[in-house]
């Protein structure tokens, strides 16, 4: 994982104009390539809170395949959100949940987070999963910018008692 960077608008306005990846999000598609450039430019969280979302690439080949990530949730009381998509096509390979405990492992290991929370759209199974394979525990039906979701959790203790065990 990394930053994205300008050569990845066409990847990043692909991730982020696919419907099957965007019905979940609460965000409108990209528009165009020169969006999604603008996007990247002006991303704050790595200037303002030293860490974000990152681009995803497929080790074998370099490709970006996704985004995961931690993002500071200013009107969540300042959580910390673990948040993931990756192209239809990258599904169903583990690659989320990978990427998951990695952005995790930075959050707790690096950062010094204490927790962490993951906002879920509660029909999106496949990545309700995703968080209980990273080891988040269901705590509440919530309302996220106007949408129900389900806020999932797990702190530094319970992350380290995960890799230990």
């Amino acid at each position: 994982m990394r930053a994205f960077e300008i050569d990845d608008a066409e990847a990043f306005y692909q991730l982020n104009s696919t419907p099957e990846v965007t019905r979940y999000t609460g965000e409108a598609d990209c528009p165009s390539v020169e969006a999604a450039r603008a996007a990247i430019e002006a991303y704050p969280d790595f200037a303002r809170h030293g860490f974000g979302r990152w681009a995803t690439v497929l080790g074998s080949t370099g490709q970006v395949i996704g985004m995961t990530g931690l993002k500071r949730l200013e009107d969540w009381n300042g959580e910390v959100d673990l948040g993931y998509r990756f192209l239809p096509e990258y599904w169903g390979r583990g690659l989320a949940t990978e990427a998951s405990r990695a952005a995790l492992q930075y959050g707790f290991e690096v950062i010094g987070l204490e927790r962490i929370i993951g906002l879920v759209m509660p029909d999106n199974t496949a990545s309700i999963r995703v968080l209980e394979k990273v080891g988040m525990q269901r705590e509440k039906s919530v309302r996220y910018d106007g949408d129900p979701a389900e806020q999932y959790a797990i702190d530094g203790t319970g992350f380290r008692d995960l890799r230990l065990g």
